[in-house]
């Protein structure tokens, strides 16, 4: 299996998508050789074997350097991937990094490369090198899987390469696409080909949701005999409810995600400030960081808000869960959500929740309040009704934790067990 991050250090929901499916695997017999650019090593070995790309030194698999590009022409993509910023940040990054490039494929061979396993602006390199670190290890260890898995498109390259160099079937789970990422006059063509090319290479492709797998068929040309559907789950063991002071007897609203356009925090900002015209003792936290943040600060300050509006900044780990206690509800108003397992994770906390209903989650979560990203006053309505009905609050949170707690990953993982067994000849 082929990741870019994994628990405890994520930068958002895709690490730990990977630590539940991984689990989910586990319980259903299933061992996972999980590789990723940059291990800490303070990953949990228990559930799969964790490789470090950056301790594996690429070994010239082929007789030469271009006998085994050959192999894998697509490592020479000239394309930068930058996941998290908008498309004028995207092209800036990428010709900054065609400028200042300079490394020759033929000296890397026999050699090791140190990930940095982030989002950076040398992401074109360490995406081309993870492919041909990828190939390496596929070969080093080919008697020891059966299935090739990749996570999105930034690992495609290195599951194609192993593909390519050991024969073994290569499944591609898509957690997001372009068109999830923007509107569709502003598709990056290289990050689309990327997409396209890991989805045509693969023998099945998994979707995070409906929604997903139709954008797969129809965006991308993919069979529908190819594609299907897994949603995602909710991890709940080892996750306590924490009981926390809060040392303040407000009402607390919580938005918790990456603070781009993607996650819509200025609709957010817009329903929190019709909220305050109409109530008083709440307050408003903003937990994430992202290219928007600065911005959403001085968003909150234009509407006078500023006094009931915090911004904590990126939080992982028990800071999360931490979150979630002190919090009375939940929001998610994304403008385009692929899954987003934090609403999961809110209700699993006994938090009422309100998410878009661009979000995919809203089709496995009946008792989420659902709301159009856009409509600022139905979201401050809702909002309004579960601070101030404490009866509508229990039954959505109750509702909400019986809900969620039938979606887990072992559930999600026994389809994934079944796509892994129907390509293997």
């Amino acid at each position: 299996m082929f990741g870019w991050e994994f628990p405890p250090h994520i930068a958002g929901g895709l690490g730990t998508a990977c630590y539940g499916i991984v689990k989910g695997l586990v319980e259903n017999g299933v061992e996972t050789l999980f590789v990723m650019p940059s291990a800490s090593g303070d990953e949990d070995g228990s559930v799969a074997t964790i490789i470090n790309a950056s301790d594996v030194p690429v070994m010239s698999v082929a007789s030469s350097v271009d006998e085994f590009l050959d192999k894998v022409r697509f490592v020479r993509v000239g394309s930068n991937m930058i996941p998290y910023t908008n498309p004028d940040e995207f092209y800036e990054l990428v010709e900054a990094e065609k400028r200042h490039r300079d490394v020759s494929e033929d000296k890397i061979f026999g050699s090791k490369y140190r990930f940095s396993g982030k989002y950076g602006s040398n992401l074109l390199e360490e995406v081309a090198r993870y492919a041909m670190v990828g190939g390496t290890i596929a070969v080093e260890h080919k008697d020891e899987f059966d299935v090739i898995h990749a996570h999105d498109w930034l690992t495609y390259l290195a599951g194609i390469a192993a593909k390519e160099l050991t024969g073994k079937p290569l499944v591609v789970h898509v957690h997001a696409t372009s068109f999830d990422r923007g509107t569709e006059d502003m598709i990056d063509s290289r990050v689309y080909s990327i997409e396209k090319r890991g989805m045509e290479a693969a023998d099945k492709v998994m979707a995070v949701s409906d929604l997903t797998r139709n954008i797969v068929i129809n965006k991308y040309g993919i069979s529908p005999d190819k594609v299907v559907t897994v949603h995602n789950a909710v991890d709940f063991s080892g996750r306590e409810n924490l009981q926390i002071d809060r040392g303040v007897k407000d009402k607390v609203v919580t938005f918790l995600g990456r603070i781009t356009f993607q996650k819509g925090p200025e609709y957010f900002i817009e329903a929190a400030a019709k909220v305050l015209k109409r109530t008083t003792g709440v307050r408003f936290v903003m937990a994430g960081s992202g290219d928007m943040m600065n911005r959403c600060i001085r968003h909150a300050a234009r509407l006078g808000i500023s006094d009931r509006f915090h911004f904590t900044g990126f939080l992982r780990g028990t800071d999360v869960q931490k979150m979630f206690a002190l919090s009375d509800v939940y929001i998610m108003p994304s403008v385009s959500e692929p899954f987003g397992i934090s609403p999961l994770e809110a209700m699993r906390s006994n938090v009422p929740s309100i998410i878009s209903n661009q979000s995919v989650a809203a089709e496995v979560l009946k008792y989420a309040f659902k709301v159009d990203f856009w409509d600022v006053d139905a979201m401050a309505d809702d909002i309004y009704a579960l601070l101030s009905y404490p009866a509508l609050a229990n039954f959505a949170a109750k509702e909400g934790y019986e809900e969620v707690n039938r979606l887990k990953w072992n559930h999600a993982a026994a389809k994934m067990k079944k796509v892994y067994e129907s390509v293997i000849k």
